[in-house]
């Protein structure tokens, strides 16, 4: 008698299986921060990469503006509770990522003293009181904000808005976004004084002569403000599905 033919479970793997959901879902949002970065934070021969938060995220901000900024040579980590950011700096110096060894990765004593020295500032918590003090920000720094998701949420205070040039990732961000919604409701700017989307930086970096300008100074503090949509999850999970399927 004939042995039935395999099923798809009992073939042997020839090639890794593509990342999880939640896993894929980390990479598209630190990819899309990463990539914003590139039009809006400043060039420069050496950079400080601050992040907030030490969750399941944080990791992969720091890869992905790494690789997007390879001039990061220092990355300072800060949550609430230190322990988590000492672990989280701890995983990170025995990381085997290339050029690891060139980055001093450290605990933040000081959220304030952080952001003040942050030439990128990336924010990926869930609070819902503000974290970032915009009259701390320094000229030329980028502000990048990931956590806040629902109209309660908010990472940083009025004046980081109103200091700086503001982008968003899709127009959902000003329906979601604590910091954009609490910002409209005070009269602090409108969906008017929004400069751009993610889709206007991209253009941007192919360097369309008719797109909205990214960074237009060395001095300029640009913001970008990041919900996610379902269309970039499509995105993330499609180009994951094709290097599968064609490694």
């Amino acid at each position: 008698m004939a042995s039935p033919p395999p099923t798809p479970s009992s073939l042997p793997l020839r090639r890794p299986l593509p990342p999880s959901t939640a896993r894929l879902t980390l990479l598209r949002t630190s990819a899309v921060s990463a990539l914003a970065a590139l039009a809006l934070a400043r060039p420069a021969p050496r950079a400080t990469l601050v992040v907030l938060g030490a969750g399941a995220l944080a990791p992969y901000l720091v890869a992905a503006h790494r690789s997007a900024h390879p001039s990061i040579d220092r990355v300072l980590l800060w949550n609430r509770s230190p322990h988590k950011a000492e672990a989280l700096v701890q995983r990170l110096r025995a990381g085997s990522g290339a050029g690891a060894a060139a980055v001093a990765f450290e605990r933040a004593e000081s959220l304030d003293d952080a952001v003040a020295i942050g030439d990128i500032v990336s924010c990926a918590t869930s609070s819902e009181t503000p974290l970032v003090k915009g009259k701390l920000l320094k000229p030329g720094a980028h502000l990048d904000l990931v956590g806040s998701f629902t109209p309660s949420m908010r990472e940083c205070d009025d004046e980081a808005l109103k200091r700086g040039r503001v982008f968003a990732d899709f127009e959902v961000a000003m329906e979601e976004a604590g910091e954009l919604v609490g910002a409209f409701e005070r009269g602090v700017m409108s969906r008017a004084d929004i400069a751009g989307t993610l889709i206007d930086l991209v253009s941007s970096c192919r360097g369309d002569a008719a797109a909205v300008v990214g960074r237009r100074s060395d001095d300029e503090i640009t913001v970008f403000k990041s919900v996610g949509t379902a269309v970039v999850d499509i995105l993330a999970a499609q180009l994951a599905y094709e290097t599968y399927i064609n490694s």
